[in-house]
Parts: C-alpha cells; structure tokens; sequence
C-alpha cells in the first residue's frame, strides 16, 4: 500500500504527526500528496483511458507496433494530447512491445554469366511521382517440416506502395516475371518506369529482361553483394519478416505462411504507417497525391 494512503487512512486513530514519524515521511509531503489526489486521480483516469486505446492499436496491428507508430495513431485520433515519453511508459507498464528484427536468410545469388544492368538509382530511394521508380527483392518464409516459400516483391519508391507480389516454393524466374506482371496489373502499365533490383539470377536472366522490356521498364541493378544499394526492398523484408514471425523462427504450415503473409501485405498497403509518408498506409499517401487518379485502384 501507499504509504500517504495509509497515514490519510489512520490519521483520526493515531494521528499525521505521529503516523509520518513512523512511517519516515515528511509531514509537509503528505499534506501535499493529499492535495494533489484531485488531481492526481484525473490523470490516472486520462492515462488509463490512453492505455484502452495503445491496446487496441497494438493489437489491430497484430501485435508489431511500437512506440513511433502508436503515438502517431493516438495523434491522428479524437483524444487527449499525448507526447513520446507517455507513451514507452505506459507500455512499459501495460506490457506492450513491438517485435524486434530477425536475422536475414540469403535469397540472393548472382549469375556471374548473365549480363548486368547499370545502376540507374545510385541509392536514391526517392521518387517525386508515382509509378516512376520500383524496387524488387525476394525474401524466403520458412516452414516447419516442409520447404520455404519465397516472396516476391515490387515496392513503389514514391509512396512505399506493394504494387506488386507473388509467393511460390521455389526462386525461379517465374516468380519475380510473377510480382512484375502483377505490378503491371495494379498501375495499368509501367511504361517509362525503372525497376531497381539486386544481382539475383532471376532479376539478371534473359527471360526477365525480355518482360521488361515488353512491359516498357527499365532495369537497373546494384552492387554484387551490396545491400545497401536495394535498402528500400531490405527494409520491407525486414518489416515483414519481424511482424508476421514475431520472434518464431518458422511457420507452422505453408497454409499459415500465405494466410499471414496476405494479410500482413493487405495491411501494409492499406493501414500500416510508414514514417516516410507521415505515418500514412501507401494507399492514403497516393489518395492525398492523386485523389482523381484511376490507376491507382484500392485493391492491395
């Protein structure tokens, strides 16, 4: 209990004077504590109200949000004003956390034979319009007992949008021809784009080039074992793997991998936040950008 509780519960009996002599308490620190329970008291109420709505963000986001992006949602939303340092400390007391970043397996290997495009990004992940730059990446989902899937990505640099995905059990060029057409499917065309991969043989194969080229992209590449010249598609891994594994190092079955796996992509595209467009899913920060536009349809 309280000490100051316990004085203002036994002082008739026994008195303050004696009852904070015992206890080692200041008188003048009581008094001031029972001042203060007015408000004290509201602001508990505020803080536990504040706490009802961090749970319920923590979990619509299945769990992943940290602090960033739960004090940007409780900032968007009708409510008491809330700052950065509330916000850890409340989560610390409530048990909330967000989940923390696994290590990475290699999806990546080059053709050493197959011809390399220029580097047409030069790690500028920026892009002014919409449907004007991409990247691509393949990261691995692994399965208990079973073999891996792979994803297949095609990420907007303007709004961080998935234009494109596809998932398969294995990594051949079918996949990433895949997440292209797919892209291709969600913006109408991409004539005029660049699409900025790593040196994977799937992305350096012939086959691949030749859809590009019949889709009107440009292809460009990184470094040979340089991940931070396609850090945009790195990072979406990451996120993705983080939030969908949550600490487990596998899927239960393949039916799970590709039930998380479209639900966490829909998510992203349409309620995730990303830092980059001011806490706005992809789908809101293209709305605000072009909210007249007909290619930019709200399917995920």
């Amino acid at each position: 209990m309280n000490r100051y509780q316990f004085v203002d519960d036994h002082q008739r009996r026994h008195g303050v004077k004696r009852l904070c002599e015992i206890l080692g308490l200041a008188r003048s620190s009581f008094y001031y504590w029972r001042r203060t329970a007015a408000a004290r008291a509201a602001r508990q109420s505020v803080e536990a109200g504040l706490a009802a709505r961090m749970r319920k963000i923590h979990q619509d986001s299945d769990g992943t949000y940290g602090v960033p992006r739960i004090t940007a949602e409780l900032r968007d939303e009708e409510g008491p004003a809330v700052n950065r340092k509330r916000v850890p400390r409340i989560m610390r007391t409530t048990g909330l956390e967000g989940v923390r970043l696994r290590r990475r397996h290699r999806t990546t290997v080059a053709d050493q034979a197959a011809s390399k495009a220029p580097d047409l990004i030069g790690r500028d992940f920026t892009a002014a319009k919409v449907n004007r730059k991409y990247v691509g990446d393949i990261t691995y989902l692994p399965v208990s007992g079973a073999k891996p899937l792979y994803l297949a990505t095609v990420i907007d640099l303007c709004s961080r949008r998935l234009a494109g995905w596809a998932i398969a059990d294995h990594m051949r060029t079918e996949l990433v021809i895949d997440a292209l057409a797919a892209a291709e499917r969600t913006r109408g065309n991409l004539a005029g784009a660049t699409m900025h991969t790593d040196h994977g043989s799937q992305y350096s194969s012939r086959a691949f080039a030749e859809i590009c080229r019949s889709a009107g992209v440009r292809q460009s590449m990184g470094a040979i074992g340089s991940s931070a010249d396609n850090a945009a598609a790195e990072s979406f891994n990451a996120a993705f793997k983080r939030e969908t594994l949550k600490g487990r190092k596998a899927w239960s079955s393949e039916r799970e991998a590709r039930l998380d796996a479209f639900r966490w992509l829909t998510r992203y595209n349409t309620r995730r936040q990303h830092p980059r467009l001011g806490h706005q899913s992809p789908i809101a920060y293209e709305n605000d950008l072009q909210p007249a536009a007909t290619t930019l349809t709200q399917a995920a």
